[in-house]
């Protein structure tokens, strides 16, 4: 079967941001700009299937980067299966964190058609009953990769997503407008150019039980910040 890649644009903004470094244990400190992995999940908010994968290629910063530091009550244990409850009172403790404010950006990613062939299992969601016309052709015989790239834009021209797409954490929530041409878009990146260092990429879950980090070694060049691909020497795991 004959099928191409395509590439997608997201503008994405909020208030408040955090791309948490995985150096700093205590504090929540930010990267300076979003981070690939971050990037990749909104895609993955509006639009996923087993059948596809998203590779960013490019991030552009549209508004100057700026911080805010805050402190906040956090709790200090998890909820496990063998706890029937936590105090708050006695396991509340307070956290600073520095955070990015004001953020936008425009995400260019690629949609990636996986040969049935590399797929991982995975439980079928909605029954036959209940998919829609498009989903019965996806998942039947005559699997269109084309069919993919329509539901994502169809999608995102709309609004709509799986879940709330968010900024680093979940309690900054991401807005997002699908970008039809970008060339003619004239909103232009910041002018800044300079070394980010190591950023996060994204985690290798090969080994689900012990998954590992991968970095890449960041530049912002004229507010725009290339990705290398998941194949690519750049990233160190």
């Amino acid at each position: 079967m004959d099928y191409f890649n395509k590439e997608f644009c997201l503008e994405v903004w909020g208030d408040y941001a955090c791309f948490t470094r995985p150096e700093m244990k205590v504090e929540r400190v930010s990267y300076d700009v979003i981070t690939p992995s971050s990037a990749r999940s909104i895609f993955e908010a509006i639009f996923w299937k087993p059948a596809i994968r998203w590779q960013v290629k490019r991030i552009e910063v549209l508004n100057p980067i700026k911080w805010t530091s805050v402190r906040r009550n956090e709790i200090g244990s998890l909820m496990s299966e063998r706890s029937s409850h936590i105090l708050i009172e006695d396991n509340r403790q307070q956290r600073a964190g520095l955070f990015l404010k004001d953020v936008r950006y425009r995400i260019f990613a690629e949609l990636e058609f996986v040969n049935p062939a590399k797929r991982k299992a995975v439980k079928k969601i909605v029954s036959d009953e209940l998919a829609d016309k498009d989903e019965k052709i996806l998942f039947g015989k005559d699997e269109n990769p084309g069919k993919y790239n329509a539901m994502f834009e169809r999608r995102a021209k709309k609004g709509q997503c799986f879940n709330q797409p968010y900024l680093g954490c979940r309690e900054f929530s991401a807005n997002f407008s699908f970008i039809e041409n970008a060339d003619n878009n004239p909103s232009s990146p910041i002018d800044e150019t300079r070394e980010l260092g190591f950023m996060l990429y994204d985690m290798d879950f090969t080994n689900e039980k012990d998954p590992t980090a991968m970095f890449f070694r960041a530049k912002i060049d004229k507010g725009v910040v290339l990705v290398p691909t998941l194949e690519s020497e750049e990233v160190k795991r």
